[in-house]
């Protein structure tokens, strides 16, 4: 039987010379900041450990918590947003700032397990660009009322990305830093970092790995906003398919205009008294599919010669 996994060792058949960076963006999290950075202070390595804190204008007690620890542990370092910002720029901060190639992100509220830190790592180091904490374990604290809206956009997702995506969003993942500063340019200030990252390397051809993990009750308020962030992933995951792989968008919607024009065709013919002839919704359903399928092919050329 297996010894088991101790999280303040270094994982087995890792090679950790290259350094890691832990980044932990904050806002107003006094709560759970405190447990979190002493708990991943806590995981001595043989390699160089790193933590960055990025806190994100709080206006509670984040920020003297925060300069406590820092005078307290040399390895910590706080980066400081004047205002808030949002999720995906304190990680785009964290990420600019990162000393190391190997970037662990992880929440402040205390609802990852940072025990795990270490297989993700491992994961990289066995060969993938990023390695996520989906959030499939036995013990997972998401609220009923998301789950429906969080499983479809995810069957969304792995559609248009090609593979299943056991978890779209996971704010626990190890990345590779040049990675992530690849699509700087088109990783978002808000909390779909995550989601954006994960369908830019997946329709990339990216090797992203996988690891089931636990997720807690959180410390604090949740800043996620339902309804408007529920909407606001589902344009997101179709703008970012369709930077990528058009296609995937296009095909569809033709296929449902063909239905359309087919069924319009067969009653205009058939189903019409008098002489068959055309109506004017026919015509207009044959040109909107004939513009689909045009968009379609130009959003894939020049998606493919951005490419060479």
């Amino acid at each position: 039987m297996p010894a088991a996994y101790d999280p303040h060792e270094p994982p087995e058949a890792c090679d950790l010379t290259t350094g890691v960076t832990l980044v932990v963006p904050a806002y107003n999290e006094e709560s759970g900041i405190e447990g979190v950075v002493r708990r991943l202070i806590g995981l001595h390595w043989d390699t160089p450990l790193e933590l960055l804190v990025v806190n994100d204008g709080s206006t509670d007690q984040t920020g003297a918590i925060l300069k406590g620890l820092e005078a307290e542990f040399d390895n910590l370092r706080v980066i400081q947003h004047p205002v808030n910002r949002g999720y995906g720029a304190s990680l785009r901060t964290g990420f600019t700032a990162a000393q190391h190639g190997i970037v662990v992100i992880t929440d402040a509220d205390g609802t990852y397990p940072e025990d795990r830190i270490g297989e993700l790592v491992a994961l990289v180091h066995d060969g993938a660009e990023m390695a996520v904490g989906a959030r499939t374990g036995d013990d997972v604290n998401i609220p009923l009322i998301r789950r429906p809206a969080k499983a479809a956009l995810r069957k969304l997702a792995s559609y248009l990305a090609g593979r299943p995506i056991p978890d779209l969003n996971s704010g626990l993942r190890a990345i590779r830093r040049e990675l992530v500063m690849r699509y700087a340019p088109i990783l978002p200030d808000g909390f779909s970092f995550t989601t954006t990252i994960t369908l830019a390397a997946l329709t990339n051809g990216h090797a992203v790995s996988y690891l089931s993990i636990d997720y807690a009750q959180r410390e604090g308020t949740s800043k996620i906003r339902p309804i408007r962030d529920t909407l606001g992933f589902l344009a997101l995951i179709v703008r970012t398919v369709l930077y990528f792989n058009p296609l995937k968008v296009f095909y569809p919607v033709a296929g449902l205009l063909t239905l359309f024009v087919t069924t319009s065709f067969v009653f205009d013919l058939f189903f019409i008294e008098g002489a068959p002839n055309l109506s004017d919704k026919t015509v207009l359903l044959f040109v909107a599919l004939v513009q689909i399928l045009s968009l379609g092919m130009i959003a894939d050329l020049i998606d493919k010669k951005s490419r060479l």
